[in-house]
């Protein structure tokens, strides 16, 4: 093979090194041209947040939550995980006051533990609430009932939920960040975020009625509609056989409406809820006697 000449080899370099800074004259321009800019104070308030990346917020993590911040579109009080002192640092460096945000919780829709809802099957699959749903629904008499077997628990990246002592799961309000990664994971959809003013809950999901509803769980809202007559007008409706709230008045919601419900299945809640009929202060008649 002939080898080549010092002048072919320093061409070829000339021709390389030329095309090389060609390109990067190239990518500077189009850097300089379409480069956007960033505030620099969106990494000091990511910097700033817990890294939970968690949603709770209602965006899709920190640093979303940070830009929004720094846009002024976004109070800092709204990033529920972040502690008091942080929300306050966050609103001193941005020069905005920490603004308010309304405490929002997981509720249970559910208080079918294992004292008033019996299982319909004894079940010895994969100890997961998803697992025993894909088996015809799971064990538990009441097609809409919690199954017990935790996956919320396990799902709670902040430890704001455990089981108690009748399968259910129990939500820790301080503790509650009302990110919805239990909402996510139960199959029976029985989780739901809402504001912790919202005081009125009725505690079951079940679209049978009277003894039907009742056989499967002595805590099952029945479909009396007695409920609908003592709150004020308009808070709660029957539909398909269960009590509904209306939170859009829900500053006409009152205790009343629990009075008289015969299985205890609506409650009024302060802090944590009551979740089964050794909680709350009503049993079925026929069961209690």
């Amino acid at each position: 093979m002939e080898a080549l000449s010092p002048t072919a080899i320093l061409g070829s370099s000339l021709i390389l090194g030329g095309v090389g800074l060609f390109f990067a004259a190239l990518i500077a321009v189009t850097n300089r041209k379409f480069r956007v800019w960033e505030d620099p104070r969106i990494d000091a308030v990511a910097g700033l947040l817990p890294g939970a990346n968690c949603g709770a917020c209602g965006q899709p993590g920190c640093r979303a939550f940070a830009e929004q911040a720094v846009a002024g579109a976004m109070a800092p009080a709204r990033c529920s995980v972040a502690s008091p002192d942080v929300r306050a640092e966050i609103a001193e460096y941005l020069g905005v006051d920490v603004g308010q945000a309304t405490q929002r919780v997981a509720r249970l829709l559910c208080a079918g533990g294992t004292d008033v809802a019996p299982n319909r099957v004894e079940y010895h699959g994969l100890r997961t609430c998803k697992a025993a749903a894909a088996v015809s629904g799971g064990h538990k008499g009441c097609a809409w009932g919690c199954l017990g077997l935790g996956d919320c628990a396990v799902a709670c990246t902040f430890d704001a939920i455990w089981m108690n002592e009748v399968g259910l799961p129990v939500v820790v309000p301080e503790k509650c960040t009302a990110c919805g990664d239990c909402v996510r994971a139960c199959p029976k959809d029985l989780f739901v975020v809402m504001p912790m003013e919202h005081k009125l809950l009725v505690q079951c999901k079940s679209l049978l009625e009277g003894e039907a509803a009742e056989r499967l769980c002595r805590v099952a809202c029945n479909g009396c509609g007695k409920c609908v007559v003592d709150a004020a007008p308009g808070v709660i409706e029957m539909k398909n056989g269960l009590a509904v709230i209306d939170y859009a008045r829900n500053d006409l919601a009152t205790p009343a409406a629990t009075r008289r419900c015969p299985t205890g299945a609506i409650v009024w809640v302060e802090g944590a809820q009551p979740l089964s009929a050794a909680a709350t202060r009503r049993f079925v008649p026929e069961v209690a006697a």
